[in-house]
């Protein structure tokens, strides 16, 4: 279990008065809520992680460029397809 800090926002209240609503429709806590929808937002709006197993260079190995971009392709295809229905 990880360790949760304390922070503080300002909302409007109508806001707060459907999170508390919602909170308790659903059988779960403010905190489980405003938890959810950050991670939500910062995985739509963050930048894609960098792909550390890329590098710039020679090798003997002539396919490993062509295989590094096709799954490079394959994971970004899969974050797009993932935003979209998400």
């Amino acid at each position: 279990m990880s360790v949760l800090k304390r922070t503080t926002i300002l909302a409007d209240p109508d806001l707060l008065d459907r999170l508390d609503r919602h909170a308790r429709r659903a059988r779960t806590t403010k905190t489980a809520v405003i938890a959810a929808a950050l991670e939500a937002y910062l995985e739509a709006h963050g930048a894609p992680p960098d792909l550390p197993f890329i590098g710039i260079g020679r090798s003997a190995h002539g396919r490993l460029s062509l295989d590094a971009r096709r799954i490079a392709g394959r994971e970004l295809g899969a974050r797009r397809r993932a935003g979209e229905t998400g």
